[in-house]
């Protein structure tokens, strides 16, 4: 992945970090990624901590806009933190459906008796 300005691409970021809550190996991601570990880790610590995160070097003169960009960047993380939660959940959905299939075919009962009392 090729840097923009010295930085790499969010959409990047967020895909890495996204492969890192499945990965075992954290290592071979970064090398496969072409990034440091500590990288991956620091990426990860500011997506679980979206309000805090530097505005970068320059930040705007104007406090309304200052306030709006801060406002945006918050929108945009929390975004993308509900996509990456929708994905996980949409797989499990997936995952339990499958194992429900795989169950009636197979002859099984798909739930147990009510136990008498």
């Amino acid at each position: 992945m090729e840097k923009v300005n010295g930085q790499y691409p969010v959409e990047f970021r967020r895909y890495a970090v996204e492969r890192m809550r499945d990965c075992d190996n954290i290592t071979a991601l970064a090398k496969e990624l072409g990034v440091s570990r500590p990288r991956l880790y620091f990426w990860k610590k500011n997506a679980e901590q979206p309000d805090v995160k530097p505005l970068g070097k320059r930040k705007p003169k104007d406090p309304q806009k200052l306030n709006l960009q801060q406002q945006l960047e918050y929108t945009q993380r929390l975004l993308a933190q509900k996509t990456v939660e929708l994905d996980f959940v949409k797989g499990a959905l997936r995952r339990v459906e499958a194992r429900r299939q795989r169950s009636a075919s197979s002859g099984e009962r798909t739930s147990t008796e009510k136990s008498e009392k």
